[in-house]
């Protein structure tokens, strides 16, 4: 029995609104002309992300053919790609990305481009376990960028965005680890505050710990992105009126960062991979590492100059450095992107 032909489901209206809508923009290398122009207008297409600070990271690593490299984060492969051209074909890079969705499709993309075993290796894992990606190897580079990407935060069945509805998951990696739902159950409304505070500097916690608690006490649990950013939405009544969209959007977006950096034990992860980045780099390697918020950048700045006063690094970076304001138009997501890079030291690691 020959199955019935369907057509693929169109969007009403002149432009795409739902993320299964957007076809054309999730197949980049069939629709180029509509993808480009989404560029163009400063837009991050859906199922695509744009690599930030790119000159930025090469003029500072210095990548020379035949070296030996680690992109610990690889996202969308953007930044893997350019290193890899740098290389020229000779030397090898190591990329690593807790996420089995994506990591397979940079995989596939990259090896189209030319890119295979031969000079990429990639492995899925957490970049906390540099030691392990390549034991006895020695990197003359080393590259993270801690951002989410924007193909996670874009699709809502990721639970990353409260724009569209889907489940509350936030999970980087899908298969492991307990949801952002789960996690709403499990803390008191102490601990919800607290988390709120420390993951996202969140000047409303109290009133949002309140309003989550007071839901569930009510019997009503928080499930989907769109309950949560309600329960937000309702906390913040009290503001002005002019002032309330605003708040909410900013309060909402700082609440789902607070519980991403939870889900995923983020700042437990990012100290253990600062801590074991000396052991694989080479004397005189580099170390370049985007953040994206205040909490990553205090650890990491701290982790840099501590290693620095030990003589570890020979040298840190003493400002941070930030995306051009044309890059920033180009792609409004690199605003808050911060940049530090550390050189090593030929001094042995006590």
């Amino acid at each position: 029995m020959e199955q019935e032909h369907k057509r693929r489901v169109r969007y009403a209206g002149t432009h795409p609104r739902t993320f299964q809508e957007k076809y054309k923009e999730l197949n980049p290398e069939k629709y180029q002309q509509e993808v480009e122009k989404l560029l163009r207008k400063g837009k991050t297409p859906a199922g695509m992300h744009i690599p930030i600070c790119v000159e930025e990271i090469l003029s500072f690593l210095e990548i020379q053919p035949g070296q030996i490299g680690l992109d610990a984060t690889l996202g969308y492969g953007g930044h893997s790609r350019r290193m890899l051209e740098a290389l020229r074909g000779k030397g090898h890079l190591y990329a690593t990305d807790v996420d089995p969705i994506e990591s397979e499709k940079t995989r596939q993309r990259l090896e189209q481009a030319g890119y295979g075993p031969e000079i990429l290796t990639i492995r899925q894992m957490n970049f906390s376990q540099l030691d392990q990606v390549a034991p006895g190897v020695l990197f003359d580079f080393v590259l993270a960028d801690l951002g989410v990407s924007s193909m996670q935060i874009d699709n809502p069945a990721r639970g990353f965005t409260f724009k569209q509805d889907g489940p509350l998951d936030l999970r980087l990696n899908p298969t492991e680890g307990v949801t952002a739902a789960q996690r709403l159950r499990e803390l008191d409304r102490e601990e919800l505050a607290a988390m709120l505070v420390e993951n996202a500097d969140e000047p409303y916690a109290d009133a949002i710990a309140g309003a989550i608690w007071k839901r569930r006490k009510s019997g009503y649990s928080i499930d989907t992105t769109r309950q949560l950013a309600e329960t937000v939405e309702s906390a913040l009544a009290f503001l002005p009126q002019k002032e309330r969209k605003d708040g909410v959007r900013k309060a909402c977006q700082r609440t789902f960062q607070a519980l991403r950096i939870d889900v995923n034990s983020e700042f437990e992860v990012l100290y253990q991979f600062l801590e074991k980045l000396p052991l694989v780099l080479k004397p005189g390697g580099k170390a370049a590492i985007l953040t994206f918020h205040s909490g990553e950048d205090r650890l990491v700045k701290k982790s840099f100059q501590a290693f620095a006063r030990q003589g570890i690094y020979e040298a840190v970076a003493k400002e941070v450095i930030r995306p051009s304001p044309q890059e920033c138009a180009k792609n409004p997501r690199a605003r808050s992107t911060k940049m530090r890079w550390a050189i090593r030291s030929h001094l042995p690691f006590p």
